[in-house]
């Protein structure tokens, strides 16, 4: 992931041991991490589940990437991250998630954003890693690019 997708991530929206009652409770969490993290208003979870219902943002290896609709994009007030981790796992759509990587971007940022996630995700090693993760600086350091010192 390049150093500009990296510092989109903020320590204050790394929550690593949460549960959700089902998929929409953790997507209005990890909504929620983002607004307290002040990069979107309150409103940007319901573009969330939009986006949800209309198509499944589970990634694969127990890792979704929950992210607004383009009718959503107004209520970013900047591109950011949040990292969400349910040990429990969550049903999603059948699948088990539990990590959720949220995203809010702006223009059509959110693109390049979900490209970068799904390269590094691909490596089923650092999906495992990034779902073992025990506090924020290893899920920081995971999700540094590979050309980056960590």
């Amino acid at each position: 992931m390049p150093e500009s997708t990296a510092r989109l991530l903020d320590p204050r929206a790394i929550r690593l041991n949460v549960q959700a009652a089902d998929r929409d409770d953790a997507i209005r969490q990890c909504g929620r991490a983002l607004a307290e993290a002040r990069a979107v208003s309150a409103a940007y979870a319901e573009s969330m589940l939009e986006r949800e219902r209309s198509i499944s943002t589970y990634l694969g290896e127990g890792v979704a990437i929950p992210h607004g609709t383009a009718s959503g994009k107004d209520e970013v007030l900047h591109d950011a991250l949040a990292v969400l981790r349910f040990p429990d796992g969550v049903d999603w759509n059948g699948h088990t998630v539990t990590v959720c990587i949220a995203i809010a971007a702006k223009g059509d940022g959110h693109m390049a954003i979900l490209a970068e996630l799904a390269e590094v995700l691909m490596d089923p090693d650092q999906a495992r890693r990034l779902r073992e993760a025990g506090t924020a600086e290893d899920v920081m350091r995971l999700l540094q690019p590979s050309d980056q010192p960590t």
